[in-house]
């Protein structure tokens, strides 16, 4: 069944390369008008070219996402423009460094959480009021399996992605009862800039392109999901759900 998203706005952020870049396309070609985010200009005029000559709608926000204030007015400017939001996805994220965890620097750390943990709250809470205004907003925040694996040397990275998927969890439980769904995405190895920074040795045609993984995770965003709360695997196509340690 072909997904109809016309006449709902969707934020994403990271959007200007990889898995964003092409959740916003799939998005934008589904008939949602995509505010798309990210620090890189370049890539969000590259995004917002591909999207007109598709015939779609796309609002840029140049935005660090650092910048804790700038997500607050985000929400406020959405707020004043279209009233409510319909669709997050919260896709940008920071790798950090593959190191062992005594040797990890100060400021790196900092900067994988300040990105990955606290401007995914930042921007849930910018949002969240809006989305509560949708008849079926949803919300997809990305993952990844090293919240479980903790693989060694991924510390910075994996704990980033495990503090991520708790406040999922809380917050898909708080609106359990309301129109609003909210899952977390695994796209599993994808052929990304992210990827190649961390496995440099891997072969990238071994992995799908982050088009495929973008086509896949895009349905979660259908006014006819019922999930919520739980891990959606791309690789494999699947919702799951979480269980306390055994």
């Amino acid at each position: 069944m072909t997904l109809d998203l016309s006449g709902r706005v969707a934020v994403v952020t990271g959007a200007s390369r990889g898995i964003g870049y092409f959740i916003a396309r799939e998005l934008a070609a589904a008939g949602a008008h995509v505010i798309a985010v990210a620090r890189t200009v370049g890539g969000l005029e590259e995004l917002d070219d591909q999207i007109k000559a598709a015939g779609g709608h796309a609002t840029l926000v140049p935005l660090d996402l650092a910048d804790m204030a700038g997500i607050d007015r985000l929400g406020g400017a959405i707020h004043e423009r279209w009233g409510k939001l319909d669709i997050l996805v919260a896709n940008a994220a920071v790798l950090g460094v593959i190191s062992p965890i005594g040797h990890v620097e100060a400021k790196t750390f900092e900067k994988v959480m300040t990105i990955n943990v606290t401007a995914t709250w930042r921007m849930i809470r910018s949002v969240d009021p809006l989305l509560r205004l949708s008849d079926a907003g949803r919300a997809i925040v990305l993952t990844s399996s090293l919240a479980h694996s903790a693989r060694a040397f991924w510390a910075p990275y994996a704990a980033s992605k495990a503090a991520v998927e708790a406040m999922v969890r809380s917050w898909a439980q708080e609106t359990q009862s309301l129109a609003l769904r909210v899952n977390a995405a695994d796209p599993g190895g994808t052929r990304t800039a992210m990827r190649a920074q961390a496995m440099p040795g891997e072969d990238p045609e071994t992995l799908p392109h982050p088009s495929e993984i973008a086509k896949r995770i895009v349905p979660l965003a259908s006014p006819d999901l019922t999930e919520t709360g739980l891990i959606f695997q791309a690789k494999h196509n699947r919702f799951v759900a979480y269980r306390q340690p055994e």
